[in-house]
């Protein structure tokens, strides 16, 4: 019991250090949040201009929950994935990879306060981007299956924290362009899953494609809660491969990471600058 509480205690520490830096750099972090608020904004008022730019008639409410709620899910997805795959990337930029690294903390210490930061962070940042959105737009939700939209994006979230425990192996193993490589990943994600269209718009094989994704069945599962009320039991087609994902990603994950850490520290891969 009092090394699961040191151990805990170690993951709130990295929860601290993270947040510290936001704190630290919180000039960028307002021009962040302002970008993805205009974003999120420019995105809806698409849908609500639909009418004006086809010349037909459109239901432009339900276009307008349509692209917000993709807009908000990818954003809130996106934080999660890059507070984990970037962390190999901010250590470098700290300086600290070296201590972190060589540090006597089991490395799935530090995967658990990282993925809670980026939790905690990342629904942070989607609800101020929500309430926001909400002055310009009358959102009606009255319909909508919240407990049920939550599960699918619980399950989602452990999909994807096992996705960026894979994809933080790439910047480990290449210092100089690794970085690079898992915003490829990201933006494959986007293009294929249905962010601000449904994916049966797609050629036959980006759909194929699509269903590896685990975006796309957090986007229609919290889509079909919040937009049609589908029951909770109906929503479980969409959280269980979620659920399957991240019970098969984020070992895995966990595991190669260890595998790569070790050959990066044997072939000097863990210095400050890539």
């Amino acid at each position: 019991m009092t090394q699961f509480v040191a151990q805990m205690r170690a993951s709130y520490g990295f929860i601290e250090r993270n947040f510290n830096l936001v704190r630290r750099y919180w000039g960028w972090e307002v021009v962040w949040l302002a970008y993805s608020i205009a974003n999120a904004l420019a995105i809806t008022f698409i849908g609500a201009g639909m009418e004006a730019i086809s010349g037909q008639a459109v239901d432009t409410d339900y276009l307008i929950l349509f692209l917000l709620a993709g807009t908000l899910i990818w954003h809130f997805l996106s934080i999660v994935f890059d507070a984990i795959s970037e962390v190999i990337a901010w250590e470098r930029w700290e300086g600290t990879i070296e201590y972190t690294f060589m540090a006597p903390v089991p490395r799935l210490t530090h995967m658990l306060g990282q993925t809670a930061f980026s939790l905690a962070y990342g629904l942070l940042h989607t609800t101020v981007i929500l309430l926001v959105v909400a002055l310009f737009f009358k959102l009606d939700l009255s319909g909508a299956n919240f407990g049920g939209s939550l599960l699918v994006l619980l399950a989602g979230s452990l999909s994807f924290i096992g996705l960026g425990i894979v994809a933080s192996i790439m910047p480990l193993l290449f210092p100089e362009r690794g970085a690079q490589m898992t915003h490829v990943i990201q933006a494959t994600l986007l293009l294929v899953s249905g962010v601000y269209y449904p994916v049966s718009v797609l050629p036959a094989w980006m759909q194929a494609v699509a269903r590896l994704s685990p975006a796309t069945y957090v986007l229609e599962g919290v889509r079909a809660g919040l937009l049609q009320g589908r029951s909770t039991p109906e929503l479980w087609r969409y959280v269980w491969p979620l659920l399957v994902m991240g019970v098969v990603l984020i070992p895995v994950g966990v595991f190669i990471f260890g595998r790569a850490e070790r050959y990066a520290k044997r072939t000097g891969k863990l210095k400050r600058n890539g």
